[in-house]
């Protein structure tokens, strides 16, 4: 796993079960989707991808989406 994926998983918002979003074109400078979803679930995280943002659910909790 990169620094970079280290770094998103190690940011508070992680820790404290929030939210962390990055931009499609980081992910793909700087790592790549398969170690961002790798890492997530491995910690039953949960990752969305809309428009051109990552969003990582930084808790094992059950997703719904309203709308």
């Amino acid at each position: 796993m990169s620094a970079w994926v280290d770094q998103i998983f190690a940011a508070d918002q992680a820790a404290q079960g929030g939210v962390v979003r990055r931009s499609r074109d980081s992910v793909d400078q700087m790592a790549s989707m398969a170690e961002i979803i790798t890492e997530a679930q491995g910690r039953q995280f949960h990752v969305l991808e809309t428009g051109d943002q990552v969003v990582i659910l930084c808790h094992p909790g059950e997703v719904v989406i309203h709308c």
